[in-house]
Formats: C-alpha cells, structure tokens, sequence
C-alpha cells in the first residue's frame, strides 16, 4: 500500500519558518517533519510514499536526492571525482515526488497523483501532523467498514486552562489546566482510501475537505476512526516548539519506530 503526503500548501501560519523552507522540511529534532510522518508509517510497513510538491517543491525533491549523502560518512578524492561511501545509512523508501502545482488546493494535488495509485487502496495524510496512531488497525478498520473512505478523528487539545465559575459569580471554585478534554473533535488526516474518491474531484480548484468529503458523508461512504491517542499538528511557531521540547525530552509520543 501507498502513503500519499500532502507537503505542496504556503503554510502562511508560520510564516517565519516556511519563508525559507516549505512547511514539510521544518525540522523537529534535527529532521523535517515529513521524515517523522514516514517514519511513522514506515514502522507500520508502509513504505511507498508518494508526495504532493508544490510551494518549493524543489526544495523536498533535493532532500530526497540527496538524502542517501545527507546521512553518510563519505570521502571525496577531488582528483578523481570520486566518492567512497564509508558509513553508509538510508532508509527502504521508495519515494515518488510530483510536482502537483504551486496554486492546487488539497483535492486538486490529490487528483493529480492519482496516476501514481492505480486501482488500489491507499493511505493519505498531511504533511504537518504527527501522531502514535496504529496505521495497521486503521487500515484493517477501514476495510471492515467497505467504504469508500476513512477519515481519524482526533480530539485537539485544549490551548488554555479552564476555570469552573459555578456558584459565587465572582469567586472561581476551581481551575484545571488545558487538555484534551477541553479541545474539539476534529479531522486529524490520517486516511485510508479508496481510489473511486478521485472521481469526485473535479480539478485543482476542489479542496478535499469541502465538496469530496462533504459528499462521502453525505452518502454514507465516509466512515471515522476515533483515535484517542496522542496527535498533534505543526500549525504555528508554538506547535513546533512543544513538538521540540516533546523531542528534547526523549517523550515524543510518534516516536513510534526503533
């Protein structure tokens, strides 16, 4: 099976960061956050990505080019234009990287891959968020299900803490700090799909969470796994610093692989 990564949007929300690099190559932990993504699916045995390029693009496809020298000692005999591999590392990858347009929306860079997956099932996600979600058992849930697409459902912290003002209106009885029990429900990426889902996608104008998603559900074929474990996307300047201290801290909860 196929993971499809969403790595093409501007991410404007952090905006300090993707002035340089695109969002997918901010690095946690000294490596781009679309590494920690495969890493994830990789410990489950998926590993053929395919990757949706589009705001500096070049910039991913040059990662992956030369990623195999980015995490290997080397000697280079400048005489002879060589280079002598001595510690070699990489990763069982294979990685497709399409070039789905700079102004594409998510539906339109999911039709245009669509060439890359054939008549099979596959997984898709976005190429910000991270999670210790169990990719075997969505998959095998999906498939229970026999629709056309499944969509995991995550719960997203709560960003500040809650007072319990009941009783006395000017007095607070009560204080708990943020947490998950305070967020709402939302879609945390993490798909398994069908490939008749391309069929509802008209071109690179369609956003995949508008006309597509509203559609499957409105036809009974959008089921949802509800994961109740960690998940945490990379929207803003301080999302990337807790998924860092998370890092630093050697308590990454993603850090699923060994």
């Amino acid at each position: 099976m196929k993971a499809v990564i969403l790595a093409g949007g501007y991410g404007t929300r952090i905006s300090e960061e993707t002035g340089v690099v695109p969002k997918p190559l901010i690095e946690i932990g000294g490596r781009p956050i679309l590494w920690h993504i495969m890493k994830i699916y990789a410990s489950h045995g998926i590993s053929d990505f395919v990757v949706c390029c589009g705001y500096k693009g070049s910039l991913i496809k040059d990662y992956f080019l030369n990623y195999a020298h980015r995490n290997s000692d080397f000697t280079i005999d400048l005489s002879t234009n060589s280079i002598e591999v001595a510690r070699p590392a990489s990763e069982p990858w294979r990685v497709t990287l399409v070039d789905t347009g700079l102004q594409s929306m998510t539906g339109g860079r999911i039709k245009r891959i669509a060439p890359h997956i054939g008549d099979a099932t596959f997984c898709l996600t976005y190429g910000d968020g991270v999670s210790d979600i169990d990719i075997g058992k969505l998959i095998a849930f999906h498939r229970q299900q026999g629709v056309a697409a499944t969509v995991t459902a995550v719960k997203q912290p709560g960003r500040f803490g809650t007072l319990d003002l009941s009783g006395d209106a000017s007095r607070v009885n009560g204080f708990r700090e943020k947490s998950v029990l305070d967020g709402q429900t939302i879609n945390g990426g993490f798909f398994v799909l069908e490939p008749s889902v391309f069929d509802l996608i008209d071109g690179d104008a369609t956003t995949w969470e508008e006309e597509p998603l509203k559609h499957l559900a409105a036809t009974g074929q959008l089921s949802v796994y509800r994961h109740d474990g960690f998940w945490q996307n990379m929207d803003t300047l301080r999302d990337k610093q807790v998924l860092q201290d998370m890092w630093d801290g050697g308590a990454a909860p993603w850090h699923v692989w060994t």
